[in-house]
Formats: C-alpha cells, structure tokens, sequence
C-alpha cells in the first residue's frame, strides 16, 4: 500500500543551524545508520528433502551484476523444511523476495549483502496442487480460499505534521485478524525513514507516520481462509507494509538502490505462535500487499550462503 499526496513546494527536511553541536552530532550519527536497500524478486523450487532443484530472477537485466552474482552464488547452498502434503514430502514452488542492502565504509568502498528474504504465500497452495494434479503449472494456486487476503485496505491520510516536516517512509504494520474478518489487534513493528535527522527528531517522525497507519489498520477487513491447513484457526496474524511517500518522490525502480534510515524493530504485543521459525525482516516484503504469518517456505540455512 502507498499513501501518496501531492505537493507543490519542495517538501524537504531541513537541518537547522542554529541546532548546536548536540543536533549536528546526532545527525552525524543517524548519517552513519544510513543504508541502501533493494529488493530482488523471483522464484525457487525444491526438491523432496528441501534442496534446491532450481530458481529464477525476475529481470535480471535490469540488476546490478554483482547482485545477480550474489543471488546465484546463495541460492545452491539453501535447504528448506520439507514441505509436506497428506503426510508425504511433496516437491514444492514458491515466490521469493530478497532484502540485498548495500552499506558504505568510511573509505568509501561499499558492502552488498542478502539480509533477509520471504519464500511465498503461495508455496504450500503449490505443493498441494502439484501432489493432486502432477507436474502442472502452478504459477495460479495460490488460491485466495487457503490464505488471508484483503477486502478492504484503505490507506491511512498523509498527516499534516509529515508534510510540515517533509517525513516520508514506510511502516511496517502487523494485524491481528479475527474469524469475521475484522482487525482484533494492530501494531506497528517499524518504521524506516527516507530522510536523515536527530535521534530525537527521527523518533518522533517515526511516531507521526505510525499513528494514522495504526488508525487505518484498525478499520480494515479481511477474507479468512476458508480452506487448507489455517482455516480452522481462531485467528490470523499478516502484516502489511504502508509506503509513504510524495508524488514528486517515486519510488526506486526495479533494480535501483534507495537509501533510508532503519528503524528498530519492536516486538509485537500478542502471542504470535504461528510466526515460530519463520521470523523474518518485515523490510523484506512488498508494500502494499498482504503476508500471511507463518506460511511458505521455512529456510533452515544462512540466507547470504556458506
């Protein structure tokens, strides 16, 4: 989800000079937590025990060469839980979506690396369908009856107070959701910031952006699973990134870096018993779109290879 407004001034965060040598150093420090991020799509299938039996990149003409050498340099050395269908090891499909995040050295050389990533929804939809039907396509199992998907998202306002402020970024929200479809609980997990300021005034943009997003969550619906393996659940947890950002601020293309400033990660306030073993960079899911807790594929191995 993207929370967009118009502007027609230049809206940007500007240091004061007349802040004092505190400010500045705290700008100084929030300088150094700045990281460049990017995220790198595509799909990879296993074999019976969790191997990997092979993978795709979405676009790889458009990355940088040395993140798709990166990828294919990790990807061989991963090995997932088995995904298991009426008891039997099943092979199994999944989208994936990586967090390479680029961080710079003083003398200037930088630092790529695969932080974290999120193997599909629809992995164990897939596995299912190929058990039943044999070796066909699967790229549309990922029917919306086996997991929770959105009815009704609408997106936060752009508070006043991040206009003022120029504060743009993208929070990272968490959902409880009950058996009727409407959010039970809300939290907000993190907030990165696309711009650069003081721990104080960080936090307290942090704080601005997450209220509204929190406001919004609360009001939205859902369509629980009415089949497979959660459906019988009493509740779901998903989260779902909103992206603040103006329309004269677009987003980085496919392929391109954007810099930011991560926030911390807070624990979420309820039991969360499905996410065991699948604790994941909530930095490494797509805005706008809604990731079921606890579903897809569980990697049992460092994400960066070795």
């Amino acid at each position: 989800m993207r929370v967009r407004i118009r502007s027609s001034w230049c809206l940007l965060f500007v240091l004061s000079l007349a802040a004092g040598a505190v400010q500045a150093a705290g700008v100084a420090a929030a300088r150094k937590q700045i990281e460049a991020s990017m995220l790198v799509t595509g799909r990879v299938t296993i074999t019976l025990d969790g191997a990997v039996a092979g993978w795709t990149i979405d676009e790889r003409e458009k990355l940088p060469e040395v993140v798709a050498n990166l990828v294919d340099a990790a990807v061989p050395g991963w090995r997932f839980e088995p995904i298991v269908v009426d008891g039997k090891p099943a092979h199994g499909s999944a989208r994936m979506s990586l967090l390479l995040v680029a961080n710079r050295f003083e003398d200037g050389r930088f630092r790529v690396s695969i932080r974290d990533g999120y193997f599909g929804r629809e992995a164990v939809n897939i596995a299912a369908q190929l058990a039943r039907e044999g070796a066909g396509a699967a790229d549309d199992a990922a029917g919306a009856s086996d997991q929770l998907s959105a009815l009704d998202l609408q997106p936060p306002a752009y508070p006043m107070r991040a206009l003022a402020g120029g504060a743009h970024g993208t929070v990272y929200v968490v959902v409880k959701v009950n058996r009727d479809g409407r959010v039970e609980d809300a939290a907000v997990e993190q907030v990165n910031l696309r711009v650069v300021g003081s721990g104080v005034e960080l936090a307290r943009m942090r704080e601005i952006l997450a209220k509204p997003a929190l406001a919004a969550a609360r009001k939205w619906t859902f369509r629980p699973p009415s089949t497979g393996e959660w459906a019988d659940d009493e509740s779901w947890t998903a989260r779902v990134p909103v992206d603040y950002r103006f329309y004269d601020s677009r987003p980085a293309g496919y392929g391109q870096w954007e810099a930011y400033v991560p926030g911390p990660r807070s624990p979420v306030p309820w039991q969360m018993e499905s996410l065991d073993g699948f604790e994941i960079a909530p930095d490494a899911l797509i805005a706008g779109q809604v990731h079921q807790a606890g579903t897809g594929l569980k990697l049992l191995t460092p994400i960066g290879g070795g």
